[in-house]
């Protein structure tokens, strides 16, 4: 039984014409107009994505033009420049404290209003959990008198004074300051004494100050120290009385008031011998502010009436903030902005560098992160795979007491194109959900419609193309496209085509048997040939010169009307092995050619013989395939030329006529079977040039033991025969 193949196989066995465009002109307009649409999304959601780049880059300069003038407006500030003329030591520890360099060259310290509103505009105070403040603080001006400015409030109850001349501290409010510098420290008590009250409703009193030697009581003949000065006011409503308190209706009076909290502020300027020594010593150069500011440790307390009473406010309390710093200054930044701050001029001070929050990477595709920034960005000129976009900048100068600042300001672009790209991230899943659904709608039209019209159409074009004279394919009649039938279109086109192929199918079967016949017939005329040729040989013994040709016409009658192939028949023809005198050979050639229609060939050997390992006869068609070759593409009136070389071992015999070339890639393919100079006479109909004569020659030399080979010249080619020779 015949094994039966798919129909889908069967076409591969079959040879198919190359289809042109043509052929598949649906299934290209088809599969185009997908991609187009595919493109067309994807080229969409570039541009808007370039859009929003662009957007985002401009947005970005206005905000980063916004935060720029922000940045400045504070430096400008009283704040701001306390934050910059500090910058070296306002990140250290808060407590104990450090004095700072005021904008100010002085606080007008006897004027409560003045001094509050100076300390609140220069931001120098430090808060503490219960309300308490304080801020240390020098001037920027050298000559106002190197002092130390101590500004802050606290809240206490009803004040008690010192009476003049009483030497007990402890007796009344007091102030308790300690400053440790450059190896040296200062202590100071100064107790409170009332003032009259100068027409307000306010405590109002001073603090005088004397030098603390650690004892409970002053010395008789202690006196003031001169330059410190103090002040100290108590004004405003009491503080928010405890429940505890204000719900006990058996409270006294006494209890009451002393719950009665009030804010009380103070003033005090602190006098430092070695500043002064420093301001007014002529040998140096005045360094102002100190170089050691930072490094200065100063303590307030201040203690309400009581040799041990725990202090009313005390500055090394925990829990304190810093003062505004330019820490503060980055918040105004955009994410991954950076400002840096260097004074112009005179000694070179350490850089300050401010940067904005870090740029949070969000989750992005790395790929998408790319296109975006290979994206042109028109709003800065910039063109795809170009260089980047310029890092916005800016660059201002700032004018302090203490001199002049250059501000620069850079841009963080980077941080634009991470937000964008963590929005696209997001988006881009729509976008895949787009174009699978494209792809999918593309599937479906393939899977049901496309595929079974290109089936249809190599299978119509296997069929078109076999049913041709020449062409008609030993598997032909194995073609099947039933599988293609249908109630559609296509169905209906593939049910004609299989009703034609059948038919096709049958004339094929009736033609096989026609020729199997005429084969039969063939191979009848041939064996009657036969019987004579055998008969002449057995006439025209092994030594009969004639045998040999009658040998070769039985071979030709092999390949006319039995199986054999001429390569075949040729392969399976026997060469006896002789000895040959070549040079003799090629002289009887030269001198007989003529007899044979070619004409001026000429022997240029050597006068001595050269014997050889060949068969005489087989010898005779390689010469004369070859000669009738060069003979068809020699110039008319040139000669071929016959020579013949010697070695010890080999001899070689070439054969050279003028003329054309031969191409380098057809020097060893003339000598197959079938091959025929493109250039040479074309078949006149008699198969006179069908190729075989070349393949004749270097079949029967391999079958002598010798090889023929042909190499382009200058002015032609030459066929060189190479022989075994023997002694």
């Amino acid at each position: 039984m015949k094994r039966l193949l798919h129909p889908a196989l069967e076409i591969s066995r079959l040879e198919v014409p190359r289809l042109g465009l043509p052929a598949f002109r649906l299934r290209i307009l088809v599969r185009g107009v997908f991609v187009l649409l595919a493109l067309a999304t994807v080229a969409l959601a570039v541009v808007v994505l370039k859009d929003e780049k662009d957007r985002a880059w401009q947005a970005y300069q206005h905000g980063f033009a916004r935060s720029q003038a922000e940045v400045m407006a504070r430096l400008r500030h009283p704040s701001g420049q306390l934050a910059l003329l500090n910058a070296g030591h306002l990140d250290q520890a808060v407590t104990p404290l450090a004095p700072l360099l005021l904008p100010f060259a002085a606080i007008d310290f006897d004027d409560p209003q003045k001094s509050q509103q100076a300390v609140e505009m220069a931001g120098c105070s430090v808060r503490y959990p219960d309300g308490a403040s304080v801020c240390a603080a020098i001037g920027h001006n050298p000559y106002a008198g190197g002092f130390i400015y101590l500004v802050g409030s606290f809240y206490a109850g009803e004040l008690t004074p010192r009476e003049r001349g009483a030497l007990v501290p402890a007796d009344a409010h007091r102030a308790r300051i300690a400053l440790d510098m450059r190896g040296t420290s200062y202590r100071w008590i100064a107790p409170y004494e009332a003032l009259p009250a100068a027409g307000s409703t306010g405590v109002r009193g001073r603090l005088t100050g004397f030098v603390d030697n650690g004892t409970p009581e002053l010395a008789p003949s202690a006196r003031p120290v001169r330059d410190f000065r103090g002040w100290l006011w108590q004004s405003g409503p009491c503080r928010e009385v405890p429940p505890a308190v204000a719900g006990n209706t058996a409270a006294n009076d006494d209890a009451l008031a002393a719950a009665c909290q009030r804010r009380t502020h103070y003033s005090i300027r602190l006098p430092v011998e070695l500043f002064r020594e420093a301001l007014f010593r002529k040998d140096e150069r005045i360094v102002w502010p100190p170089t050691d500011l930072a490094s200065m440790r100063l303590r307030v307390e201040m203690l309400p009436p009581g040799k041990n009473a725990k202090p009313l406010f005390d500055s090394n309390a925990p829990g304190a903030q810093l003062a505004s710093s330019l820490a503060d200054l980055s918040r105004s930044l955009l994410p991954g902005e950076r400002v840096q701050i260097d004074k112009v001029g005179g000694e070179r001070t350490g850089t300050v560098t401010l940067k904005g929050l870090e740029v949070q990477a969000e989750t992005s595709a790395p790929w998408l992160l790319r296109l975006i920034r290979w994206l042109p960005l028109e709003a800065a000129g910039v063109g795809p795979a170009a260089t980047p976009a310029p890092t916005p900048t800016g660059r201002e100068l700032l004018d302090t007491p203490t001199g002049t600042y250059a501000v620069a300001f850079t841009g963080h672009l980077r941080g634009v194109e991470l937000g964008l790209a963590a929005v696209a991230t997001r988006l881009s899943w729509y976008l895949g959900a787009m174009l699978g659904a494209i792809g999918l709608a593309w599937l479906v039209i393939e899977v049901g419609l496309i595929r079974r019209v290109t089936a249809l159409t190599r299978r119509a074009a296997a069929v078109s193309y076999n049913v041709q004279p020449g062409h008609t394919g030993p598997r032909l009649g194995d073609l099947d496209v039933s599988d293609l039938r249908g109630s559609d279109e296509l169905g209906i086109l593939a049910g004609g085509l299989a009703d034609l192929l059948q038919r096709v199918k049958d004339d094929m079967h009736r033609e096989q048997l026609r020729a199997g016949q005429e084969r039969d017939m063939w191979h009848a005329v041939g064996h009657e040939i036969m019987s004579p040729l055998q008969s002449l040989m057995a006439l025209n013994g092994p030594q009969d010169p004639g045998h040999r040709y009658v040998q070769r016409m039985q071979q030709a009658i092999h390949v006319l009307y039995g199986t054999a192939s001429p390569a075949e028949a040729l392969q399976a023809a026997d060469m006896p092995q002789g000895r040959l005198d070549l040079d003799n050979f090629l002289r009887h050639v030269a001198g007989n050619a003529h007899f044979a229609g070619i004409d001026q060939v000429v022997y240029d050997g050597t006068p001595s013989s050269v014997i050889v390992r060949a068969d005489e006869f087989a010898l005779e068609d390689v010469v004369t395939h070859i000669l009738r070759n060069a003979d068809r593409y020699r110039p008319a009136g040139t000669p071929i030329t016959l020579g013949l070389t010697a070695s010890e071992s080999t001899a070689c015999a070439t054969i050279h006529n003028l003329g054309s070339t031969i191409e380098p890639g057809l020097l060893d393919e003339i000598f197959e079977l079938g091959v025929s100079g493109p250039d040479g006479p074309q078949d006149d109909g008699n198969g006179s040039h069908r190729g075989q004569g070349l393949f004749v020659a270097r079949t029967y030399m391999t079958k002598m033991g010798g090889t023929v080979h042909a190499r382009n010249t200058g002015d032609g080619v030459e066929f060189r025969l190479t022989f075994q020779r023997l002694g």
